[in-house]
């Protein structure tokens, strides 16, 4: 509900509602069944070994097991877009002084965030101007320019500008008189020529005429919208914590189950362990739940 509230963007309502109209829990539901069926299987072979079940369940319990590990895999590898997107993408917009970075954050923000100045060195801090772009929550950030200085501040606005570029889902290298330092350009990431006013070539970007701008934030809206589309149903760091938890402990009980019916006792308390550490997701599993699997699966009692 929070995550509902605090939604500022489309996407980010879209998310929450994914919460809490319950998509996370039909999936924890699944991964349940699954679990208790498992348990049930190794709980069959060791407590009643003289009644009508398999002596070797290492093959179902493996298909359940490794199922579940997959679909779990997939969340967890969606968990950092899907973070983003309940968070808001980061931007960086980089290059050496006076490439035009600050004048081209006061063009997307439509108001003087940044001070701009033709002495190099202007910006010292991390600027940040959070926007909605067409549903896509952006916080673009204007940096100090980077380059060798014997500016004690300086360097440290420069050294907080690479940090955060390194951090940011992209970043926006505008060419200027001057490189980009250590900071190499991924495949993903914009390289383009700032300043495009002052040469009258039609190429590159200006913040000061518009120039390009339009184009610019196109590029920047397909690619984290592309991006946006890997985001899984888990966007907070507890529920990732239980998943990795739970995740550890099935590759445990996997490990024994693969091992034959002399390692079950082992691999049940690991996959039992799974189960209660995955409870905060897939509600709380007791002994009567295996039991009735048990019992509804075998020839057990009759």
């Amino acid at each position: 509900m929070a995550d509902l509230i605090d939604a500022e963007t489309e996407m980010q309502r879209k998310q929450a509602l994914k919460g809490f109209t319950g998509r996370l829990r039909e999936k924890s539901e699944t991964w349940r069944a699954d679990l208790i069926h498992a348990l049930s299987l190794l709980e069959a072979t060791i407590d009643f070994a003289d009644e009508e079940v398999p002596v070797d369940v290492s093959a179902d319990v493996e298909r359940l097991l490794t199922g579940v590990i997959q679909t779990m895999d997939l969340e967890i590898s969606g968990f950092g877009v899907a973070e983003r997107v309940r968070t808001g993408f980061e931007v960086a917009i980089v290059g050496p002084p006076n490439a035009g970075k600050s004048t081209l954050l006061n063009m997307l923000a439509g108001r003087d965030a940044a001070i701009t100045s033709e002495i190099a060195g202007t910006t010292r801090d991390v600027i940040e101007v959070r926007m909605d772009l067409d549903s896509l929550p952006v916080t673009f950030l204007d940096t100090a320019g980077l380059r060798e200085s014997s500016d004690v501040i300086e360097t440290i606005g420069i050294q907080r500008a690479m940090d955060r570029a390194e951090a940011a889902d992209l970043r926006i290298f505008l060419k200027g008189s001057g490189g980009f330092g250590d900071l190499i350009p991924l495949g993903h990431d914009i390289v383009i020529e700032g300043k495009s006013d002052l040469r009258n070539d039609g190429q590159g970007v200006s913040g000061v005429t518009g120039a390009g701008v339009q184009k610019l934030m196109d590029d920047v809206k397909t690619y984290l919208l592309s991006h946006a589309m890997s985001a899984g149903l888990v966007s907070h760091e507890r529920q990732k914590l239980v998943l990795d938890q739970g995740r550890a402990a099935l590759h445990k009980a996997l490990g024994f189950a693969q091992s034959g019916p002399i390692q079950y006792e082992l691999a049940s308390e690991e996959l039992r362990s799974a189960i209660f550490t995955l409870e905060r997701l897939v509600g709380r599993v007791d002994v009567e739940d295996v039991l009735d699997k048990v019992f509804s699966s075998f020839c057990i009692g009759k």
